[in-house]
């Protein structure tokens, strides 16, 4: 038994670092949002198209993903996704000396079909390389990576790709046209050396998969008894899809605009604002841990009950306040919103036999609320003269819905 575990160590160690290097692709938005914003003079809707494109791009390619794992293995999966990841990254290099917005969604849409495959892998190989007993511990463990990403990612973005300098429509059409260029040149270009970083190190990564032997195991071909129509029947998971669908069309609102509201509602730098979304960050990953912890004491349904009003309060003090209150309360949020995902997720699928498999596949598809609801938002600061407080209604109706379903919609009842 002590074999088996020293065999799996180093294989488990590489795939730990892709659930941080897709939490570092995913996290890295919330400052790719204002700068593409600032260097391709964007408006606030256009500029969550990044979201969009990351988004849309793990609802379409989710069910081929595991389609290719099944026929090629966890392997030549990882690879697979690890290659395309790395594609999308180098294509930020065009996108950014032409300043094509159309290059950037690409890169953004590509780099989505690459996590999507390694997350489709990596979950289920990181909870088979042990002791079946450990796995889910295992999983938590590779897991909690990805919750360092999210504070990573942040500090990453503020220092090697936010300026701190920016100027108002006013501003730029005063310059002349050679500074204004100049200026926009800098800021796009300001992402090309992370993402060809990113990207370099993804194929390193790649070559490591790709030389090693890996142990691979079985993939359960039978076909799935339970089906997505009678998962349907089951009125929790129903539930489920729709607040996990506003649960992470909430996550992304929030992060997306972040910095814009911490420097216009709370007065902070574009520089300062990217730490304070780094420690929003820090306060997520917290929130992971400490909420694994009281879920041995309260019902995770009254938790996330509370967690969900909680951060209802939040929203309304950001959107009514200003100063460092709205920073106070958008950093908060990344405490409170820490446990939601999981949570939903396994509520979801509480109580279900044969139709397991179906209705989380159903929960995760639902995640193209991420594509949507910033769209909305942006939408909304647009028509209310770029008030980005006012914006985070979206999310405030967001977490309503979570709020139902850990109130009663979790509560199992079945139509058949």
């Amino acid at each position: 038994m002590t074999t088996k575990k020293t065999n799996y160590l180093l294989p488990f160690i590489l795939v730990t670092t892709l659930f941080f290097l897709w939490g570092i692709a995913n996290n890295l938005n919330g400052i790719l949002i204002p700068q593409l914003r600032k260097a391709l003079l964007l408006s606030n809707m256009q500029s969550t198209f990044v979201d969009t494109a990351i988004y849309f791009a793990y609802f379409i390619t989710a069910l081929p993903a595991g389609w290719l794992l099944k026929q090629y293995g966890y392997k030549k999966g990882i690879i697979t996704g690890l290659l395309i990841f790395s594609a999308g990254c180098f294509l930020f290099i065009p996108a950014a000396l032409t300043r094509t917005y159309g290059l950037f969604l690409t890169g953004l849409f590509i780099i989505g079909c690459g996590l999507t495959m390694l997350e489709t892998a990596a979950n289920p190989y990181a909870a088979q390389l042990g002791d079946e007993e450990t796995a889910t511990s295992r999983l938590n463990l590779a897991q909690s990576f990805n919750g360092l990403a999210v504070f990573i990612a942040p500090l990453i973005g503020t220092f090697l790709i936010l300026s701190g300098t920016s100027f108002t429509n006013e501003e730029l059409t005063a310059m002349t046209e050679t500074s204004r260029n100049t200026y926009l040149d800098q800021e796009a270009g300001s992402v090309i050396l992370p993402y060809a970083f990113l990207g370099g190190f993804l194929i390193i990564i790649a070559i490591i998969f790709l030389l090693y032997k890996f142990p691979e195991f079985n993939q359960d071909k039978q076909e799935e008894k339970g089906t997505i129509q009678q998962a349907l029947l089951h009125k929790h998971t129903k539930w489920a899809i729709l607040a996990q669908f506003f649960y992470v069309g909430a996550q992304v609102c929030v992060t997306s605009f972040f910095i814009r509201a911490a420097m216009s509602g709370g007065g902070a730098d574009e520089i300062t604002a990217g730490k304070y979304l780094s420690a929003y960050g820090l306060l997520f990953m917290l929130g992971r841990f400490l909420g694994s912890v009281l879920m041995r004491f309260i019902d995770a349904a009254k938790l996330l009950t509370i967690y969900s009003l909680i951060s209802i309060i939040m929203c309304t003090i950001a959107i009514y306040t200003d100063g460092q209150y709205v920073v106070l309360a958008l950093g908060t949020l990344g405490f409170f919103m820490s446990i939601m995902f999981p949570t939903i997720f396994s509520l979801g699928i509480k109580g279900l036999k044969e139709e397991t498999k179906a209705a989380a596949s159903l929960i995760v598809m639902s995640i193209i609320g991420g594509a949507i609801f910033p769209v909305a938002m942006g939408y909304m600061i647009d028509q209310s003269n770029d008030n980005i407080q006012i914006g985070y209604i979206v999310p405030l109706i967001c977490f309503i819905v979570v709020f139902l379903f850990g109130w009663k919609g979790h509560k199992i009842k079945s139509t058949l």
